[in-house]
This record gives structure tokens, C-alpha cells and sequence, in this order.
């Protein structure tokens, strides 16, 4: 009887299910060596070798391993095949004791990709296992050598780490960003025009014989975007165009085609089911986890948009079956992300013929499966092809264009929905007349750029070479529960004040910890040494010795002297002595001087934002920004209660001319408070 080894026991079952009673299959329920939890476990005198133990959650695991193994006639090891699943296998070996073990590696969980690793076992890849153990260590010294100093300089309970400080600082100098932001007004101008001789009496003509037009140039140059800064420029261009005929000086029509997107990676599936379902990363993982060792999908950490010919074949079996050939368009796509591993696939399905509603799924896999099924069927169907039509038509020196699109042909879009928008002109033709029905000018304010979601901050860890498909969960996961950033209503991130006080004092004191471009080479570094190309003790020292000098420099400048504290005027309600400013992992809060004989607490009261803008209500106060309990930011006078005005939306300071009411910014637009005043 032969051993099969895999991390999970859902897995497990999978895979016996495919073998005879020759296998048997068992779980070794995640990793079952790790370094100590309460020492740094890397003896950095000696080429920084790791101190390994089993943790207590993983000894009995061992023990009924151990006790399999005395009635196997031998050991494979099937962990995931990736650098961590090398890993996992190699502990396995050193646990266990083990001499003569076979690796075997799948990349799905099927009858016929298991029995086609069983014949082609090898041994454990060290590259691979020496990557991992190097981003092990370097987290480890990172982690465990800059948290003390966070105490000293900070507060107590705080910690740092390599990957998770970055993506917090990426988090901060957004937040800054905005917060710099000053919007610039800009001016819109749009002409609604229709066919000449169209019956005016049916409300200038019917909507097929209506169409709007943006204004596009001045004297034949392309005005800019955000080019009419203010309202006189914006009326002296109206009074320009009063009686000027509209000419159509050009219409072209083409056909546009729309190519399908590439199959998932970790990082693009993660975004989607965060686009599209709100779902958190952690959350997405865990379900494709389930998937995946069920034998629903091919394995979902890879960075890779490789597929195997069996898979394309099988989509193009499927595809012209179920939709006709004009559906079906071979397509290979090209990894382009650095260390992308090309004998790992994209994230598809193990058989295009397990479609989503052929599975007994609950409502959460249902949605990811769905969503990766229709993906790569998607990724293999015909483009999309649309009729667009570009018409410019002058008025007087002033041209301005109108664009159409029509859908002539559904192609992948029959499977995977993407937004689009139709826009059907009219039956127009070169050098006709159009009448004018109106002409609209509106006021818009530039935005400042975005708060990070979940979505466009991995978009932006991938982008730079942050991390790699496993870590962009748990990151996202440790930077929110350290507290250090918090989601608000819109499910953006937003920098918690501790997130910005650990973040500024990382910049100021290590600032290749959380530096872009040096986090991303040591990524590649590790890249290398899974290749084979470099070896891990000489990486870990290049980082490791400037490091440790900097951090012993850093502590004597500390010299132990705590952040300064601000005693207050409040006074304790139980001792009677004032209340000083202290700092804790959740940020600034109230204590007693009397610690530790008198151990109160309070919140410390936020100060609101000013805005600069008078109550228009009580006239005596100052409208500022608060926020709900769920984050949501509203705006409201500073003497609430006394004063309750309130609005949902940003005020400008002005008043409205027609009904004397508050004006607010609204989808980057300027109204009028006053939903009946028009």
C-alpha cells in the first residue's frame, strides 16, 4: 500500500475517490513546521539557519502519519504545486523522518491529471523550498526585529511587517494625495440637434431623430479636457455660436471589434469578485480553495494565463456545440508579470461541461465558479463587433462631435457580460443641415483620485511587483486587523491614525522597508533563487547586515524616550486627577495620571473637519465633516444639537440663485440642495 500525502482533507477524499484501495490518502491539515512564536527562531550568527518546531496543532497529525507510515510500503508526497506546497513537502520529510518519498505535482484534481502525475514522480525541488524558507526568515527578521522599536517610539502591541507596511504606505500617500487635492472648476457644453424639417410639433421630432453633440474644437484645435475653466468662458462660447448653422463637415464609419479578456490569475479573480460582489480577497481565496480541492477548478494561486491544449480543446468542443463555430476563436494569452511560473495554468474549469448550474454549489462558490467558468469559455469564443459611427459638425469657428455604436455581432459576450453602452444616431450624411433644439453648458469640479479598494490596491501590488498570488490575501487581511487601516461605506480604505503614525516613522527611520522599488527587488530576488539562479543565505545577508546596523543606530537615537504626552484639562471621574493623551494600537485615547493605582479610560473626542462654510440654518455655526457609525460621511453645523442642519452631500459655499438654498457637489456636478427648485 503506497501513502499519498496532501495538505487538506477535502483534498484527500477527492483524490482517493480517483484511486484504487492500493492508495490510501491522507492529510497532514496544513503546515506542520513552522519557527517558535515566542523567539525569533534564525540564528543569524550562523547563515541565519532556521529554528524550526511542530506546533502544537499539528502533533497529533504526526503522530497518525507516523503510524500510517508503519504500514505503507511507501511515501508520495502530492502538496500544492507551488513554492509553499514544496515547502510543506519538505517539512513533511523532516518531520517524518522520511528517506525514500516521491513528489508528485497536478495542477488539477481529475482521475486523469492524478494518474498522469503518479507516473512521473520526482523529487523535491530545493529552489523552490529555499524560496520559500527565504521569505519566511526575511518576514521573520523584518517582523520581529522593527516591532520593539514601534513600542518604544509608538506604543505597546504594534508591529511591522515587509509586505504589509508597503501596501499601508500605498494606503497613506493616497489618503495625502486627496487631502492635497485642490478641484478646478471646468465647463461642459453639449448641443441637442435633430435632422433639418424634423415636425416640430412632436416635441422637436422623435428620440431616433435626436441626438446630443459635445463640444470638440476651436478654430479646427482639439480643446482639452477640463478646457473651459470658468462660466464667462462658457458663455462667451454661447454667445459665439448664436446663429451659427450646424454643419455635419464629416461622418465615418468603421467597424470596432472587442476582444475578450484573458482567463483568471489569482490577482484578476481576486478584483472581480471584489468589483463585482463586494467579496473580500481572504473570502475569494477560501472558496476557491474549496473549489479547487473538490475537483471544480485547476489550482488558484498562479500567476500564469497559461492553458493546456486538452483545455482549449475541450472549450472548442463545447463552444461550437452549445453556440455554433462563428462563436469559437482559438486563443492563446501571454503571461506578462515577472516570476510568472509558465508550466502552472490560468484558473479555469477542470471541464467546460461542468457548467454552474450542473454543480451543487451553496450561493458563494456558485458566484466565483460561475464567474471563472464564464471567463475562460469566454476567453476562447469570437470578439465582439460593434458598427461606431464618428460625426463632427461645425458651428461657425466651433466643431463638435457626436459618436455612435451599434452591437452587430455578440461574440464572447453571449457568455461573459460586459458593460457597454449603445448609441443609435440618426440616418445622417455629408454636408446636411441640422437644426439646433438647445444647447446645454453645465459645471463640473476635477475629483481627487480614489481611495484604494480592495481591487485597485492588489491591481497596484501586482503592478509594482508587491508580493505573489499566495500573500495578496493575507496581506490585505493583517494590514486590517493591526488596525492601521479601516474600510469606509464605499468599502475604499482609509489609513487608521496609528496605520499613519507607524507608517511616517518606517518612512522616516527604515525607508527601504517600505519602499516600492526595493520590496519589489527583493521579490524578483526570490524569484531567482526558485530558479535556481541565486541561493537564498547570500540574499538574506545583503539585506540583513545594513539592516541590522540602521535598526541598533535607530535605538540609541530612542535613547527609551517614549512619544511625548499631553496632559489635559479633563479630570478623572473616579480619582480626581487630570487626564493625559496616551497612544494604543487603536490610537490616541484618554487615560489617567494615576496609573497604576487608577486605571481609567476614555475615548478621546475627534475633531471634526472644518470647511470653512457658515450653518445656513443657525448662521453661527460652522458646517463641518462628520462621519456615521458605518463610515458614511455626511455634513452637519458644530453646534449639534443646538443646530441640525445636515447634508449628504458636500457643500460649496454658495447659495443657490434661484431659491436661495444650499449649492452641493454632486458626481463631480453643481446643484442646487433643493430637490424642487429646478
Amino acid at each position: 500500500m503506497q501513502l499519498i500525502i496532501v495538505e487538506s482533507p477535502t483534498k484527500s477524499k477527492t483524490i482517493q475517490r480517483f484511486l484504487s484501495s492500493d492508495y490510501t490518502v491522507l492529510s497532514s491539515f496544513g503546515h506542520v513546521r513552522d519557527l517558535p512564536l515566542s523567539t525569533l527562531g534564525v540564528d543569524t550568527e550562523h547563515d541565519f539557519e532556521p529554528h524550526y518546531v511542530i506546533p502544537k496543532k499539528a502533533r497529533p497529525h504526526i503522530e497518525e502519519l507516523k503510524e500510517a507510515l508503519k504500514k505503507s510500503d511507501g511515501v508520495i508526497l502530492a502538496t500544492d504545486a507551488d513554492r509553499e506546497g514544496e515547502a510543506i513537502s519538505w517539512h513533511l520529510v523532516q518531520a517524518l523522518g522520511l528517506g525514500n518519498s516521491k513528489r508528485i505535482v497536478f495542477h488539477e484534481i481529475t482521475k486523469s491529471a492524478i494518474e498522469k502525475s503518479l507516473e512521473n514522480p520526482r523529487d523535491i525541488d530545493m529552489n523552490l523550498v529555499d524560496a520559500q524558507q527565504a521569505r519566511r526568515i526575511l518576514d521573520r527578521l523584518v517582523g520581529y526585529k522593527l516591532s520593539p522599536f514601534l513600542w518604544k517610539k509608538i506604543a505597546k502591541g504594534l508591529s511591522a511587517g515587509r509586505v504589509q507596511s508597503v501596501a499601508v504606505r500605498l494606503i497613506v500617500d493616497r489618503e495625502r494625495e486627496i487631502e492635497k487635492f485642490v478641484a478646478e472648476e471646468y465647463w461642459e457644453i453639449e448641443a441637442e440637434l435633430q435632422k433639418h424639417g424634423t415636425d416640430t410639433e412632436q416635441k422637436h421630432g422623435t428620440d431616433a431623430e435626436k441626438f446630443t453633440a459635445s463640444l470638440y474644437k476651436k478654430n479646427n484645435e482639439v480643446i482639452p479636457n477640463h478646457g473651459i475653466k470658468n462660466k464667462d468662458e462658457a458663455d462667451k462660447i454661447l454667445k459665439d455660436l448664436e446663429g451659427t448653422e450646424y454643419k455635419i463637415a464629416n461622418i465615418e464609419r468603421k467597424e470596432t471589434k472587442r476582444n475578450p479578456l484573458p482567463p483568471f490569475t489569482t490577482s484578476t479573480l481576486q478584483q472581480e469578485a471584489s468589483k463585482k460582489f463586494g467579496m473580500p480577497s481572504r473570502m475569494t481565496m477560501s472558496i476557491a480553495q474549496a473549489l479547487y480541492e473538490r475537483g471544480y477548478i485547476t489550482y488558484h494561486r498562479t500567476d500564469s494565463l497559461n492553458l493546456s491544449e486538452q483545455s482549449i480543446n475541450a472549450a472548442k468542443n463545447y463552444i461550437n456545440k452549445e453556440f455554433g463555430e462563428k462563436y469559437y476563436s482559438a486563443r492563446r494569452f501571454k503571461t506578462k508579470s515577472k516570476g510568472a511560473q509558465e508550466a502552472h495554468e490560468a484558473i479555469r474549469p477542470t471541464s467546460p461541461q461542468k457548467s454552474p448550474d450542473t454543480l451543487k454549489l451553496d450561493s458563494r462558490q456558485k458566484k466565483i465558479y460561475d464567474l471563472i467558468w464564464r471567463r475562460f469559455i469566454a476567453s476562447q469564443m469570437s470578439q465582439a463587433i460593434f458598427d461606431a459611427t464618428t460625426v463632427d459638425i461645425t458651428a461657425g469657428n466651433y466643431t463638435f462631435r457626436a459618436n455612435g455604436s451599434i452591437l452587430k455581432f455578440d461574440g464572447f459576450f453571449k457568455v461573459y457580460k460586459i458593460k457597454f453602452e449603445e448609441n443609435e444616431l440618426p440616418n445622417l450624411s455629408q454636408e446636411e443641415i441640422l437644426e439646433l433644439i438647445k444647447l446645454n453648458h453645465s459645471q463640473h469640479f476635477t475629483q481627487p483620485p480614489p481611495r484604494y479598494s480592495e481591487a485597485t490596491l492588489i491591481k497596484e501590488l501586482e503592478k509594482n511587483g508587491i508580493g505573489r498570488p499566495s500573500t495578496y490575501a493575507p496581506t490585505i487581511s493583517t494590514i486590517e486587523t493591526r488596525n492601521y487601516v479601516e474600510k469606509n461605506e464605499q468599502k475604499k480604505f482609509i489609513p487608521t491614525e496609528v496605520g499613519v503614525m507607524v507608517n511616517d516613522l518606517l518612512v522616516e527611520n527604515f525607508p527601504d522597508i517600505v519602499d516600492v522599488h526595493f520590496t519589489a527587488e527583493m521579490e524578483e530576488s526570490l524569484d531567482n533563487i526558485a530558479k535556481g539562479e541565486k541561493k537564498w543565505v547570500p540574499i538574506i545577508r545583503e539585506f540583513y547586515e545594513p539592516f541590522e546596523n540602521l535598526l541598533n543606530k535607530k535605538y540609541e537615537e530612542v535613547q527609551d524616550k517614549q512619544t511625548a504626552q499631553e496632559i489635559t484639562e479633563k479630570i478623572c471621574p473616579k480619582c480626581g486627577k487630570n487626564l493625559i493623551v496616551r497612544f494604543g494600537r487603536f490610537g490616541k485615547f484618554l487615560a489617567c495620571t494615576g496609573f497604576p493605582n487608577c486605571k481609567h479610560t476614555e475615548p478621546l473626542e475627534k475633531k471634526n473637519t472644518q470647511l470653512g462654510i457658515k450653518c445656513p440654518k443657525c448662521v453661527a455655526g460652522d458646517l463641518v465633516e462628520k462621519r456615521t457609525r458605518k463610515k458614511k460621511i455626511f455634513y452637519a453645523c458644530n453646534r449639534y444639537p443646538d443646530c441640525d442642519f445636515a447634508l449628504w452631500d458636500k457643500p460649496t459655499g454658495n447659495r443657490c440663485p434661484k431659491c436661495d438654498s444650499t449649492m452641493i457637489e454632486k458626481n463631480s456636478k453643481v446643484k442646487c440642495s433643493n430637490k424642487e427648485c429646478k
